[in-house]
């Protein structure tokens, strides 16, 4: 599906750029000619509604070389993807991840997590500029009134980056600080209980979910807050603040409670549904029945190349994040057993019979990709060290598939924009949201069930076994979201929320290699792909970067343990 792009709405939101306006200028009377001047902004009503859907496209951070990267696909951190932080995968060439998985993270040394301080507050900053100002654009009141909505969502979302990565944030309100201000009175820098993060960002959904469209009428318009972001963002939300990390191990009912309500009120819209085929759902140029908040990237100039980033080395590619064994083995079977190396018939035969979501997701030896079968074998295997571009040859024996669109070049692809969206949110997230909480709050009831089962019915794979109690129920809700939202950012949040980091995380990240023989049969052994990984209590949350404490002048407290 192919959307209709409005370019003089997006190529006018790309060109503005943030804007500071509180120096005097009587001493320097110069007219910037790379920006849109904030008299411009605020005397245009179609300027001004640009610079608010450019806050969607967020605040483009350079890396160490000074290029720009696109959040979304890489998170504005180059080519490495969050899940090359956890136990879903490891990046091929480092990227500035190992040091995370490693367990080498400080506030001097950030890796590729460094950002979301900054960006986050700046984004903040850029939208309480808007909020401050509307008022003296001359448009409708109905217009005013769904950009509010809009820019605190926007603002909630950036609150919601720095709450599941640092816990304590500072709440700075409607205020816009400018250059001259005294920052040494009162509590700018003063970080607010969680509860009080989650609460104020709760409030302000609750608050502009009613002014925001059901859906969008026009294809241009995707990307755009509606009513199902808001509420989207509010259970999962809820359902972080009542676990483990976010309560001090205590099990609240209410809490949990509160959380299904929330993922209910997404449900009861009536409005989403599972999207057919899991592959396909992540390849649709525009939104699906299951999307509920993405970022299209069809309407932006920004992507990063994810088929020359990610692909075999024998196709050209450079590997990227490759998947680790540990994720490989908890795929069940197509019949809903687990996976074992202590099963004759499994070790002879790994990727026959597994979950259909595997094949969707990772690259193995003898998977079928752009006209041949993936060779990561030895010797002689294309896509091992013994193919072309070795230096590129993946560390774990396997490769990425999800997100990956085949009819989009490996090599050359400069100029080529991708098509893939980033999806913030979609159904089967709220789904599990629901289970989860649910099953916390009073156990596996047959709602609970159903949400599970609709996920793994349109899988492909057998409904959950009856009569499980509360915890086993628990275990087969976090593996269903181990599965089903694999490289979608929410492994890394999960372990930590539900405070068993310091077992996924210290596992050993292990690959797989394959050896032939010269009659053609396979030999696996397992090895270790990134040696050292490791992590420590105060890996749980993020360290403030060190710059920001310094220019706080040490008044902005760092996180325990750094």
């Amino acid at each position: 599906m192919k959307i209709i792009r409005n370019y003089k709405i997006w190529m006018l939101a790309a060109l503005i750029t943030f804007i500071v306006t509180s120096c005097d200028k009587d001493y320097l009377d110069i007219t910037p000619t790379d920006r849109v001047s904030d008299v411009s902004i605020l005397s245009d009503s179609t300027l001004f509604k640009a610079y608010v859907i450019n806050r969607y496209l967020g605040v483009r951070l350079t890396n160490k070389e000074g290029e720009g990267t696109p959040p979304g696909f890489g998170r504005g951190f180059e080519y490495g993807m969050w899940s090359s932080l956890t136990d879903e995968s490891i990046y091929n060439n480092d990227d500035d991840t190992w040091l995370i998985q490693q367990g080498l993270l400080s506030p001097e040394n950030t890796g590729i997590a460094g950002t979301f301080w900054k960006r986050s507050y700046r984004s903040i900053r850029e939208v309480n500029y808007a909020l401050n100002h509307i008022e003296d654009v001359e448009m409708s009141a109905a217009g005013k009134k769904l950009l509010k909505a809009e820019l605190r969502f926007i603002r909630a979302f950036r609150y919601q980056d720095l709450i599941r990565n640092y816990g304590e944030v500072v709440l700075v309100g409607d205020n816009v600080p400018e250059l001259g201000d005294d920052f040494t009175q009162g509590s700018f820098f003063k970080r607010s209980p969680i509860a009080d993060g989650i609460n104020y960002v709760v409030s302000e959904l609750d608050a502009i979910a009613p002014d925001l469209p059901r859906e969008h009428s026009t294809s241009w318009e995707l990307g755009r807050a509606t009513k199902g972001a808001a509420l989207a963002l509010k259970s999962r939300l809820l359902l972080y603040a009542a676990s483990p990390l976010y309560t001090g191990g205590t099990s609240d009912a209410q809490k949990w409670d509160e959380a299904a309500k929330a993922a209910q009120d997404v449900i009861d819209m009536g409005l989403y549904s599972l999207y057919p085929d899991y592959g396909e759902l992540f390849l649709e140029e525009g939104a699906t029945s299951e999307t509920i908040f993405a970022r299209y990237y069809n309407l932006s100039a920004l992507h990063t190349h994810l088929e020359i980033a990610n692909g075999p080395n024998g196709y050209g590619g450079w590997g990227g994040n490759l998947p680790l064994q540990n994720l490989v083995d908890d795929y069940e079977m197509a019949d809903g057993s687990t996976f074992s190396w202590d099963n004759p018939a499994m070790a002879q035969a790994p990727y026959q019979n597994r979950d259909p979501r595997f094949y969707e997701t990772i690259l193995y030896n003898g998977a079928s990709y752009r006209g041949r079968e993936v060779e990561t074998f030895v010797p002689g295997g294309l896509d091992s060290k013994d193919g072309p571009d070795n230096w590129n040859t993946s560390k774990t024996g396997y490769y990425l598939k999800k997100f990956i669109n085949e009819d989009l070049p490996i090599r050359n692809p400069w100029g080529v924009a991708g098509t893939q969206n980033w999806i913030y949110f979609r159904y089967a997230e709220i789904l599990l949201n629901y289970a989860e909480a649910k099953n916390e709050a009073s156990g596996p009831d047959q709602s609970v069930y159903d949400a599970i089962n609709s996920i793994r019915t349109r899988a492909g794979m057998p409904l959950l076994p009856e009569g499980l109690d509360q915890n086993q129920m628990r275990a087969r809700i976090r593996h269903e979201r181990r599965i089903e939202l694999a490289f979608e950012e929410h492994r890394y949040y999960d372990v930590r929320r539900w405070k068993i980091a310091e077992q996924t995380e210290n596992e050993a990240a292990q690959g797989i290699s394959i050896t032939k023989s010269d009659s053609g049969d396979f030999t696996y052994n397992i090895i270790t792909a990134l040696e050292g990984k490791r992590f420590e209590e105060q890996h749980y949350w993020l360290p403030i970067p060190r710059e920001e404490i310094l220019a706080s002048d040490n008044k902005l407290e760092q996180n325990p343990y750094y």
